[in-house]
């Protein structure tokens, strides 16, 4: 998900602040709909939940 929005991202313009926090949480429900503990993911990987995204994204 994250890759496709960075595919994006460079065909159409940088997001914005607020676009970047909504599809940020986008990430996060989409991964807690699908059974993943996000809290405990981003626990054991030494970051905040807020952080999950950082490694792959561009924008």
């Amino acid at each position: 998900m994250v890759l496709v929005l960075n595919e994006i991202d460079d065909t159409h313009g940088a997001y914005r602040t607020v676009e970047r926090e909504g599809l940020c949480e986008a990430v996060d429900r989409a991964l807690t709909g699908h059974g993943v503990d996000v809290s405990g993911l981003a626990a054991r990987n030494g970051m905040d939940r807020s952080e999950i995204t950082d490694t792959w994204r561009e924008w």
